[in-house]
């Protein structure tokens, strides 16, 4: 009997060897979306490119932030470690980058140099735009408005944003016709 017992321990290790492959299948699949700074950034990305799934980390900023943490930017994110994570947060959230690449530099209200990530930003560009309606600026006109701010023409463009309707190649009336048949 214990012949017998033996090929059906074997059966069982060799199930237990075929469902560990299929686990760390499934595993791979929770780790394929990564979360970084309220963001979800696919596992499957470069750290390089990943890293400007988040709003306000533009390709020259990832770049920064891999050449000054010293990570490799062809790594995978799901392959970063929480430490790793951590650590990339904490310099986002602070970050120590030259004046050229960050995207708030003095600062309206204090007058101090500083990135802003996120909602952050949503918020700081939707404050800055009700800013310049309320003084009635140009360039709060032509947001209220809704057209371009930075001097592109209109002829073609921008032509029923608000409406949804497109104005299409109209013809020129020559001239009308009077009731006698005589043109004015």
């Amino acid at each position: 009997m214990s012949k017998q017992e033996k090929p059906e321990e074997k059966q069982e290790e060799k199930t237990k060897k075929q469902e560990k492959p299929a686990e760390k299948k499934l595993e791979r699949v929770y780790a394929s979306l990564i979360r970084i700074m309220q963001t979800d950034i696919p596992g499957n990305k470069k750290l390089l490119a990943g890293l400007t799934y988040i709003k306000g980390v533009s390709w020259s900023i990832s770049n920064a932030i891999c050449k000054i943490l010293k990570k490799d930017p062809n790594k995978k994110i799901m392959d970063l470690t929480k430490k790793e994570i951590s650590e990339i947060e904490r310099f986002i959230k602070n970050p120590k980058l030259p004046k050229f690449l960050i995207n708030r530099r003095k600062d309206f209200n204090s007058g101090e140099d500083k990135h802003v990530f996120t909602t952050e930003l949503d918020m700081k560009k939707e404050f800055d735009i009700r800013r310049l309606k309320k003084i009635r600026s140009y360039r709060g006109l032509r947001h209220a408005l809704k057209q371009p701010t930075r001097g592109q023409r209109t002829r073609s463009h921008f032509r029923g944003k608000g409406k949804k309707k497109a104005v299409g190649v109209q013809k020129k009336k020559v001239g009308k016709k009077v009731e006698g048949g005589k043109k004015r």
